[in-house]
């Protein structure tokens, strides 16, 4: 992987936050416009918690785009090479102590997949991972306690 700063993530990841920009920047900004509109036309803004409220919800959404735009920007855009091993971008199937079967997306919390659990480089899971190859164990300490997990495959992400 490069050495570039910044947060990694797969063309489809980077895709998702550039449709998401572009959503708040267009049909977001209009729906929060019409929404204070509609409030203000109520009467009293002091006592208006419609306003408040949309005038809020227009704070949080500036900020998310500032989130966004920030995060395209310091984007570090890569495919995932298929090395056999836990890499930033794969999958990692594990079974736990209870024998239960996980699998982990090994990537920023930005990548997150919906359905999917996820395991940040920088999480003491994570660090773990990292360079594990099928049939090897990893062992981390977290809050909870310190947890073993056997890995049973790596795959490369394709979403």
């Amino acid at each position: 992987m490069t050495e570039k700063t910044g947060t990694w993530m797969t063309p489809a990841a980077l895709q998702k936050l550039k449709d998401e920009y572009e959503h708040l920047l267009t049909d977001g900004r209009d729906a929060i416009v019409l929404r204070i509109a509609e409030a203000r036309s109520h009467g009293d803004l002091k006592e208006n918690s419609e306003y408040d409220t949309a005038k809020n919800d227009q704070g949080f959404m500036e900020a998310r785009i500032r989130q966004l735009r920030h995060l395209i920007e310091d984007a570090v855009v890569e495919e995932v090479s298929d090395s056999g091993a836990v890499e930033v971008g794969t999958i990692a199937t594990v079974i736990d102590d209870d024998g239960d079967e996980l699998e982990f997306f090994v990537a920023p919390a930005e990548n997150k997949v919906d359905g999917m659990l996820l395991a940040s480089p920088d999480s003491p899971l994570g660090k773990a991972l990292l360079g594990a190859q099928p049939g090897g164990s990893v062992t981390y300490s977290a809050p909870g306690g310190t947890f073993t997990y056997k890995v049973v495959s790596v795959r490369v992400y394709e979403g």
